[in-house]
């Protein structure tokens, strides 16, 4: 029967949701608990149901059929045939397995289920029985504990994730209090701290999504606070380990001597110690051994934190199924990966714990409002006629780095001349025309760290009005003044990129609170296509995007 709701909900798990539909926020908001945003349009939204959609969701405390009771609300048809017995189904087996330590045996582990006929099936698994997985009761298995992570991986990828009772070592006992001058934490961070810990013997692992700005520093030192112990955190570059220890050293009682660097400049493993993701996956040889992952074995860690875990490298997730005896804290303002790794993320690290949606916390004041413009800037003709013969890829490396992006850069600086401004690109060649142009200084990767350092703090104290940064300032640079952002070049269609460089601006501001967000696009070209997939994930969020042409004289006339 025909009715009046924003959805429409199709047998393959995939959803319309109508974007000038009355209810349009109501739905969007509701779909974003369970559901994947795949496409955004301008007339329909496109979502998708996934197992690891569900699974988060059930993570989170939504039951199936609150998920359920949401699609036939929120459907204008009604729920097709056979589509809610799936959900009720991959939601059940969020937790029909679980994993328990062995008192008798502490080299083994025991995985238990309260279906007999699920164990039968499990055990002619091959790539189970690899593991060496046994059956010892109608109800339970056996594996060695050594295999922790590699059974959830895999049986997570069958299809059965495993709610991990197994318990953690406490680790190597540390004290840490906060300063008595430091500050109060927000109730959202609370809330965080307390949903990683979770209740008795579920806790202790998992990921924390909040936007970039909500503090999710300060959520990983008051876990760290709250569980007492010494703790390896890794992060995504050199500046972003210097603000971690400076955050530990003005917000806590840790001394100086209680925490270490470890990058390609320092190597100090101490009780709390603040590693790069780079350095973990150092080799001398393609191929060779990556020497610095002894970082893992090097102290009776008892919480290892992963910043910005999207960008967790490969190699580091082999790694981090040797360590599931070890807490494990992820943070991220999106679980977006762009190599698709995100059931890793869930079955080595864990579930997501904890998720509040950016637009809340923009209504509460806690990050700036933004603004989000996308500027249509046009080609002259000798680039249209080079673009036309290019081949796909050079195509969009054309479109991208248009000189005419230059005039548009020049005038939304005269916009917001009173604005600490961002001009973010992907191109080196383009990114040191455009700082040369402007007269503002570049910073790249082949930028040293301490002149980085003096950069990043005179645009903070507000002598520099204007900094040109590659994708270096993509992740984990604390630039809480920035207030305007213009995107002039990015990575194909990475929205994990767009949410991060958004992120550079969303500090709270003095004043109206307000931060624009510009990205710049090549008129009838592929930049536009990739861009409708780099604004997704922002979409997903609640921002709008408002598209707009540059004004600009003689463009077309060669």
């Amino acid at each position: 029967m025909e009715g009046r709701g924003a959805c429409v909900v199709r047998r393959d798990r995939f959803i319309l949701l109508e974007c000038l539909h009355t209810e349009f926020e109501a739905a969007r908001v509701k779909l974003s608990a369970f559901a994947e945003l795949i496409k955004s349009p301008p007339s329909y939204h496109t979502y998708r149901i996934s197992h690891l959609s569900l699974w988060n969701a059930a993570s989170l405390g939504l039951t199936e059929d609150e998920i359920v009771n949401d699609l036939r609300t929120l459907s204008r048809y009604e729920v097709p045939a056979g589509l809610e017995e799936e959900i009720r189904l991959i939601m059940s087996r969020y937790g029909c397995l679980t994993l328990h330590s062995n008192a008798e045996d502490s080299g083994q582990m025991i995985l238990r289920s309260d279906e007999g006929g699920l164990l039968d099936e499990l055990v002619q698994q091959i790539t189970l029985q690899a593991l060496g997985l046994r059956r010892v009761g109608s109800r339970e298995m056996t594996c060695s504990t050594l295999r922790r992570g590699q059974l959830k991986q895999e049986l997570t990828a069958l299809g059965y994730p495993i709610l991990d009772y197994a318990g953690y070592h406490e680790g190597q006992s540390l004290s840490v209090s906060w300063k008595k001058s430091s500050f109060e934490l927000r109730e959202y961070q609370k809330d965080a701290v307390e949903h990683f810990q979770g209740i008795a013997g579920s806790g202790g692992s998992g990921v924390i999504v909040l936007p970039c700005g909500a503090g999710k520093t300060v959520v990983g030192m008051a876990v760290l606070k709250a569980l007492q112990c010494e703790t390896l955190i890794l992060t995504s570059n050199t500046t972003s380990v210097r603000q971690w220890i400076n955050e530990l050293e003005q917000r806590t009682n840790l001394s100086g001597d209680e925490i270490g660097e470890y990058t390609g400049d320092k190597r100090q493993v101490r009780p709390v110690t603040v590693a790069t993701y780079q350095i973990l996956t150092h080799r001398h040889t393609k191929g060779g051994e990556f020497h610095h992952m002894s970082l893992f074995d090097e102290r009776n860690w008892g919480l290892i934190i992963y910043d910005e875990v999207h960008l967790l490298p490969a190699p580091v997730f082999r790694a981090t199924a040797d360590i599931q005896a070890t807490r494990r804290l992820g943070l991220t303002a999106t679980l977006v990966r762009e190599d698709g790794r995100e059931g890793d993320v869930f079955s080595l690290i864990g579930p997501k714990r904890y998720d509040l949606p950016w637009r809340v916390l923009e209504k509460e004041g806690w990050i700036a409002e933004v603004e989000c413009v996308e500027m249509i800037v046009p080609m002259k003709n000798l680039l249209k006629h080079e673009y036309m013969y290019a081949s796909p890829r050079e195509k969009f490396r054309l479109a991208a780095t248009n000189p005419v992006k230059v005039e548009v850069v020049e005038k939304l600086l005269n916009r917001h001349e009173k604005a600490s401004i961002l001009i973010i690109g992907q191109y080196i060649q383009q990114l040191v025309h455009m700082a040369e142009e402007l007269g503002a200084p570049l910073i790249t990767g082949k930028t040293p760290q301490a002149e980085r350092m003096e950069l990043y703090t005179a645009f903070n104290e507000g002598k520099l009005p204007v900094l040109v940064v590659s994708k270096v300032a993509n992740f984990a640079v604390n630039l809480p003044d920035a207030s305007v952002a213009i995107e002039i070049s990015g990575a194909f269609g990475s929205r994990q990129e767009e949410a991060q460089r958004l992120g550079r601006i969303l500090r709270p501001k003095s004043g109206e609170n307000k931060a624009y967000f510009y990205t710049l696009v090549s008129e009838a070209s592929r930049e536009q296509d990739f861009s409708l997939r780099r604004r997704m994930f922002l979409t997903e969020q609640g921002y709008q995007y408002e598209v707009k042409y540059a004004e600009l004289n003689g463009v077309d006339s060669h």
